[in-house]
């Protein structure tokens, strides 16, 4: 072999070697301003264990019917604010931290046998077992974005368990697309491991407000109130790792469009008119999939119409009860 293929030889090796090891000493800083969860907690918030979890829920209201609410990626109970109260008038309201998100608990890897309770059957499973520590023998699941998508997921594979679904945003169409693409099995190796909690924390930096003022359609609106309540999370221990995890085990890669049709239960398609984020064609193209589904696309409101415009919300979902669930109501 000549000098310059020789050169070349060992400077492939060295990269190929830093490639490998480099990620596995990169020191990682710890997170800043950690604290406990007591300390986040507000004064309505609850905690119960659920599939071996510490789960961070609020709850108001105490008639039938039930309704569960489940919010998106990067949200938490905080999104639901503006409508529990009013719901709970009208029904039983639980909203959840889902795993990585919130004050719920954030396990590591080798923490827990079997799934990840970062996946979709990890959250499947949850949310049953949330269901059955509250006495829950069905809900009306309400889901916004991946909230969304979880809600069509339990319907499809525990019906018996849910009498109706409220659809917000819902991330469908595009929640099968894999975060890394062709890269998806670099994702699972040590390297990445080490790597992934630095690839979290930029999510929560600038791109995470670029985020969330692109899920408002007016995001002059957005209070230092409501940034703090959304940041409020980042000070519990191991949010960069557990936000790594959920990100690994993505939402499922399952196409659900054409098992829409086979879910016959009361279905209202909420979609904020300028959603920048899950475009408002997705939920009129939801509603047109789902057998009886009815349709409300709610002006001058974005991803998060539950926050963004409380009052409009409000009006389809309530009418949607008492159409419904009329029977069940005091």
């Amino acid at each position: 072999m000549n000098r310059p293929l020789r050169v070349l030889a060992a400077v492939t090796g060295l990269f190929l070697v830093l490639l490998i090891i480099g990620p596995l000493v990169i020191p990682v800083p710890p997170l800043p301003d950690i604290q406990p969860v007591e300390a986040l907690a507000d004064p309505d918030s609850r905690f119960l264990t659920a599939n071996g979890l510490q789960v961070h829920y609020k709850e108001a209201g105490t008639d039938e019917p039930v309704m569960i609410l489940l919010h998106g990626f990067g949200a938490s109970v905080f999104s639901w604010r503006e409508v529990m109260g009013p719901l709970s008038q009208y029904a039983r309201v639980v909203a959840y931290d889902r795993p990585a998100f919130g004050l719920t608990e954030r396990p590591l890897p080798g923490s827990w046998k079997g799934e990840s309770p970062y996946g979709v059957e990890g959250n499947l499973t949850l949310l049953l077992g949330l269901m059955d520590a509250l006495g829950m023998e069905k809900a009306i699941l309400v889901g916004n974005s991946a909230g969304g998508r979880l809600a069509v997921q339990a319907a499809l594979a525990h019906p018996e368990r849910v009498s109706g679904l409220v659809l917000v945003d819902a991330a469908i169409y595009t929640g099968n697309r894999r975060p890394f693409g062709i890269l998806q099995p670099l994702v699972h190796t040590p390297q990445m491991d080490r790597l992934g909690p630095f690839f979290a924390r930029s999510l929560a930096g600038e791109q995470g407000e670029a985020f969330l003022r692109a899920a408002w359609h007016d995001p002059s609106r957005i209070t230092p109130e409501i940034q703090a309540g959304y940041r409020k999370p980042l000070h519990m221990a191991n949010w960069d790792a557990a936000l790594w995890e959920f990100t690994k085990a993505g939402s499922g890669n399952e196409d659900l469009a054409p098992r829409l049709r086979g879910i016959f239960l009361p279905t209202l398609v909420i979609s904020g008119e300028n959603d920048q984020i899950i475009p408002a064609a997705d939920s009129v193209r939801l509603a047109s999939e789902l057998p009886g589904a009815r349709l409300a696309v709610l002006p001058a409101c974005g991803h998060l119409p539950q926050e963004e415009c409380p009052d409009l919300f409000l009006n389809p979902v309530i009418e949607f009860i008492r159409d419904h669930f009329s029977e069940a109501l005091p």
